[in-house]
């Protein structure tokens, strides 16, 4: 009978201390409940509470990656997309997480997706694809904005991935082939510009002197007296040759 007793007290005092002993862990917090009402937060490390009297909810304070399904929306000029994002946020106040929320990593991610729909109709396709900061930027307030009252911080929103129809994809290709040819015309249509400019300054330079044009005709001959497969006439300049005749016609005398 004693050994019944002994062994029943056991018993208790194991459920006892199992009850009352919580261990939380240095990311963690408890919030703790005495008879249904908040008393306070503790951790971490060891805590003991009151067997059947207090309870503690554990909450996870270290940054929770949350991936926001892909969401189709319009766009501001009428572009229907299909956009997901991912976000980043950590509990601040435990107290608040547990007291004011129903699950909060559901409510924050019901949350992101109706402000990411939100965002992206009220944007442009041009800055979702161009300007993306800046959408990142907004949709971080704004989901920020609502789960401080839950004692949440999000930190950082970032959209991955914009889906686009196939129409849209192929027209937008046309229009970057487009600008990139008019850009080369532009830069082809520069270059031969500047290239005439120079000619003519040239050219003025050339007049001033004589000289300059026989020595261009003999630096041009040099140039091609390289080969020797092909026959080459050469104008040359009267003014050259005049010298010569002279003297030729004087000798005659």
């Amino acid at each position: 009978m004693n050994l019944i007793l002994i062994f029943a007290i056991v018993i208790f005092v194991i459920i006892i201390l199992s009850a009352a002993i919580r261990i939380v862990n240095e990311y963690e917090r408890g919030v703790i409940f005495r008879l249904g009402r908040f008393v306070g937060v503790r951790g971490p490390g060891f805590i003991l509470l009151i067997p059947f009297i207090e309870r503690m909810v554990k909450v996870d304070l270290r940054v929770v990656t949350m991936d926001v399904p892909s969401q189709e929306c319009i766009t501001l000029d009428t572009v229907t997309v299909k956009v997901d994002a991912v976000v980043y946020f950590r509990v601040m106040k435990p107290e608040d997480a547990v007291l004011n929320v129903e699950q909060y990593i559901r409510a924050t991610s019901l949350l992101s997706q109706t402000t990411l729909r939100n965002v992206v109709g009220q944007s442009e396709l041009e800055d979702l694809l161009a300007h993306r900061d800046r959408i990142n930027e907004k949709l971080q307030t704004l989901i920020d904005e609502g789960t401080e009252l839950w004692g949440i911080k999000v930190s950082m929103v970032e959209v991955r991935d914009v889906e686009m129809p196939e129409t849209m994809k192929r027209a937008m290709a046309a229009q970057a082939e487009a600008e990139r040819e008019r850009r080369a015309k532009i830069v082809h249509a520069e270059g031969e510009f500047q290239a005439a400019e120079k000619l003519a300054e040239a050219a003025k330079i050339i007049g001033r002197q004589p000289a300059a044009i026989q020595l261009r005709y003999l630096q041009t001959l040099t140039q091609i007296s390289t080969e020797k497969t092909n026959t080459i006439v050469f104008p040359l300049p009267i003014d050259l040759i005049m010298p010569m005749l002279g003297k030729l016609s004087e000798s005659k005398k």
